[in-house]
């Protein structure tokens, strides 16, 4: 029992830091925004995991509480990602400026899937047709 749980532990404390790392060294914001997402709620799962284990080995009274954060963990963070991808679609955050030492081909952006001119876009040389 008590391998299983260092064992928990150890993957809970990967993810952690491979989320860590991937919020630090990934460019854009939509991959910022998706590594510590996945990584971060494995992660505090394992270690959770690993805490109710803890407490049902050592006998004592089981405490809803690592329950409890588990579910809301699992319920929260699939949401708010979704609503912070939303909300960086809508300010048009993959046509900011780049970071300092990114190339171009590290930053491909799909064209916008409802076919409008996008008058920040630089590569589009359409006219911009207004529905007034």
């Amino acid at each position: 029992m008590e391998i299983g749980l260092v064992f928990l532990l150890a993957v809970g404390s990967f993810f952690m830091l491979l989320g860590a790392f991937s919020l630090v060294k990934l460019s854009e914001f939509f991959k910022r925004l998706h590594g510590p997402t996945k990584a971060s709620t494995l992660g505090v799962g394992c270690i959770l995991a690993t805490s109710v284990g803890y407490h049902a080995w050592a006998g004592s009274d089981p405490q809803p509480r690592e329950l409890l954060i588990t579910a809301f963990l699992f319920i929260t963070a699939p949401i708010s990602a979704h609503l912070m991808a939303k909300a960086g679609l809508s300010l048009r955050m993959d046509e900011r400026p780049q970071l300092p030492g990114v190339s171009e081909e590290d930053t491909h952006v799909p064209p916008r899937p409802d076919g409008q001119y996008d008058e920040y876009a630089p590569d589009q040389t359409e006219e911009r047709h207004d529905p007034q």
